[in-house]
C-alpha cells in the first residue's frame, strides 16, 4: 500500500458505530517487523500501551530520546472536565505507558501538566490522567496561576513574537507532546501543534491575533523531543470539548514522530476517513510547513506502518 493511502485507511474491526468507509482492508507490515530508523510511525488495532510500545520500538526505543538523570515533561491534552470515553483529553493509559518507559530509561523525574480550560482540579481528576500519572510514578504540576510561567521571545515568529511559557517546559531536558486527535471549532483540528497552546499563559492573544499563525508561531518556542498522537478514540465533531458520545469514534490508532508538522499532516489525513477535513483548511499545519517547522510532504518520509 502506498504511504498516502495508509493514512486514508481505518481499521475496520476497531471502529465503533455504523461508519461506512471507502476502503476495504488495512495493508501493513506484521507487528514484529519494525524499522531500524524511520521518520514517522503509525500503529493500528491495539490498546494504547501496546501501540505505544510498538511505535517507540520502531523509532529506536525510548533510550534514544531520554537519558539517565534527565528531567522529562509529558504534555497531554487535559483541558476539559470530561471522562476518557468522550475523547476530549488524551487517553490516560497512553500517558501512563510513556511515563513508565521514561522512568525505566533512567529519567530523574517525569512531570505532567496542562493549562486547562475547565477547572483544573476537575480536569486532572475526571480525565483519569492524574490517577494514571501517580500510579505510573510521575508527578502532576500546577499550571493554573501566572506565577508558573516565564516570558520568552520567539525568534522567527510572525505574530506571537513573545509569550509566557510554563516553567516545566522551559526547564525540561526532554518534552514529549501527547495530544488527542480531535475536531476543534476555532483551529479546525487539535493535534500536536495545537497542543502547544496548553504550555502558554495568555491564549486570548492567540485567539484575537490570527489564531492559525499564532499556533504555528507557538511551535517555535521549544521543539518537542517526540510527538505522540493518541487516536485510540477521536472526536469527529463539536470539538474541542464535545457534546455527547455520538461525537466519538474508536479507530484504535497511534502516530509517533519527531516532526510536529508531519505528524499533524498524517493525523488529518487519517481523520478524513471519519469527517471531511481538507488539510488546506487547517491553516496552522500548512503555515508550519511553509515556515519549515516541519514537512507536510508525507511521501518524502520513511514511514513505518504497523498493524496489531
Amino acid at each position: 500500500m502506498e504511504r498516502r493511502n495508509f493514512f486514508k485507511t481505518a481499521l475496520l474491526g476497531g471502529i465503533a458505530g455504523t461508519l461506512s468507509l471507502k476502503t476495504s482492508v488495512l495493508s501493513a507490515r506484521p507487528a514484529e517487523a519494525t524499522a531500524a530508523s524511520c521518520d514517522l510511525v503509525a500503529v493500528m488495532g491495539g490498546e494504547p500501551a501496546a501501540m505505544y510500545a510498538k511505535a517507540i520500538e520502531a523509532l529506536g526505543g525510548i533510550s534514544s530520546y531520554v537519558k539517565k538523570g534527565q528531567r522529562v515533561v509529558v504534555k497531554p491534552n487535559i483541558g476539559w472536565d470530561k471522562t476518557p470515553e468522550y475523547a476530549a483529553n488524551t487517553n490516560p493509559a497512553l500517558v501512563a505507558a510513556i511515563i513508565k518507559d521514561c522512568l525505566k530509561a533512567g529519567a530523574r523525574e517525569v512531570v505532567v501538566f496542562d493549562h486547562t480550560c475547565d477547572d483544573w482540579k476537575a480536569c486532572y481528576k475526571n480525565s483519569g490522567i492524574e490517577d494514571a500519572v501517580k500510579e505510573a510514578g510521575g508527578k502532576m504540576a500546577f499550571a493554573h496561576e501566572e506565577k508558573y510561567y516565564r516570558e520568552v521571545r520567539i525568534p522567527g515568529a510572525k505574530r506571537l513574537t513573545s509569550t509566557q511559557v510554563h516553567e516545566a517546559i522551559l526547564d525540561a531536558d526532554v518534552w514529549i507532546n501527547v495530544p488527542v486527535l480531535k475536531n476543534h471549532g476555532g483551529a479546525k483540528m487539535s493535534i500536536a501543534m495545537k497542543n502547544n497552546m496548553g504550555v502558554v499563559w495568555d491564549r486570548r492573544f492567540m485567539h484575537a491575533n490570527d489564531l492559525q499563525q499564532c499556533i504555528a508561531d507557538c511551535a517555535l518556542v521549544k521543539k518537542p523531543t517526540l510527538n505522540i498522537v493518541d487516536a485510540y478514540r477521536i472526536m469527529t465533531q463539536n470539538g474541542p470539548k464535545g457534546r455527547s458520545l455520538s461525537d466519538v469514534q474508536t479507530p484504535k490508532a497511534l502516530f509517533m514522530s519527531t516532526d510536529i508538522v508531519a505528524i499533524d499532516t498524517a493525523a488529518v489525513s487519517f481523520f478524513n476517513q471519519f469527517k471531511k477535513m481538507p488539510l488546506a483548511t487547517v491553516g496552522h499545519i500548512t503555515i508550519g510547513g511553509d515556515m519549515k517547522i516541519g514537512t507536510t510532504d508525507i511521501d518524502a518520509l520513511k514511514v513505518q506502518r504497523i498493524k496489531l
